[in-house]
């Protein structure tokens, strides 16, 4: 199983912050740094403001050299597809081929209005997520020399260039995420490499990635061309004590961490690493809270990750 850290700077995190801990996830083993893709605090005051995810991605990429970069998940509604799509692929180019994309439909209509970015209705915003992953996709495929056309309700492109293209073997990995029973499934099956459940128990992970396989199989897709990943809290503690300190400083109760997240002793999350293995999880996103706490990053590195198969 592999072990990325995900992190939350919309809560407070200078880039500075987010560096740091890229770089002990990069020293300490980790397959990979993410970060979500949001404008605003949902609690606290969100000091000293939010980070662009892309520039923040960028960056990172010329300051580290072997560790993956993503979102989970960039929104839809932030980006036209077209320039979305140059981004992402700079930013491949400038780390050498290590960026992912995260992509979903958008959904914290709060930062929307205080940062003037439209947001329409649920089904609208699907309807746009579907064209922009079509987008996005249609654009690194081309091939060189030929130019791009998409007609469709939200967006239309023209003869685009299609550049620039992305570096890495193989394109940039998208992941698609979520817990839609219809339109995720099968969004997965065309487009994804990587299929994502967020913060759910091990039941409904392996209830999700059973429909995105049977969406593969109905679309003439190997499911196993897939990657099936989780998203879950970390809270890892060598005692009682550090584990009740940890939890107090994100906010949380220990005993709600351990039903929900990957929390406890070190034992403990290889357990529970365990169970979402058999629920069919073959890469895990450790959400870390407290972003000045880089002895957590070490813990899990050195007693929790060699433990696993």
């Amino acid at each position: 199983m592999q072990l990325r850290i995900f992190t939350e700077p919309q809560m407070g995190a200078t880039y500075d912050d987010l560096l740091a801990v890229a770089r002990r996830a990069e020293d300490t083993g980790f397959d990979a740094f993410f970060r979500s893709d949001h404008y605003l605090t949902m609690g606290g005051d969100g000091l000293p403001g939010p980070t662009d995810a892309w520039v923040t991605l960028g960056g990172l990429a010329r300051e580290t050299s072997r560790i993956r970069l993503g979102t989970l998940m960039t929104a839809a509604t932030f980006r036209l597809p077209g320039p979305l799509a140059i981004s992402v692929a700079q930013v491949d180019q400038m780390s050498g081929g290590r960026v992912e994309l995260g992509i979903g439909a958008g959904w914290f209509e709060a930062e929307h209005s205080a940062y003037g970015i439209p947001f329409p209705e649920l089904g609208e915003r699907f309807d746009r997520y579907e064209e922009q992953v079509a987008i996005v996709s249609g654009l690194w495929n081309t091939p060189p020399g030929l130019t791009f056309d998409f007609d469709g309700t939200h967006y239309r492109v023209d003869g685009s260039p299609a550049l620039p293209k992305p570096v890495q073997d193989g394109g940039i990995p998208i992941i698609v995420g979520g817990r839609g029973k219809k339109r995720t499934p099968r969004l997965a099956a065309r487009y994804a490499s990587e299929f994502n459940v967020p913060f759910s128990s091990t039941g409904e992970n392996a209830r999700l990635f059973a429909g995105v396989r049977e969406a593969c199989e109905e679309a003439g897709r190997d499911p196993a061309s897939l990657v099936y990943s989780s998203a879950l809290v970390l809270c890892v503690g060598k005692d009682e004590a550090e584990l009740a300190r940890r939890a107090a400083s994100i906010g949380r109760e220990v005993g709600e961490l351990r039903e929900h997240g990957v929390a406890g002793t070190p034992a403990e999350a290889v357990d529970v690493l365990g169970r979402y293995a058999e629920a069919g999880a073959q890469r895990v996103y450790l959400q870390v809270l407290d972003l000045g706490d880089l002895d957590h990053l070490d813990l899990v590195a050195g007693e929790v990750a060699p433990q696993l198969p």
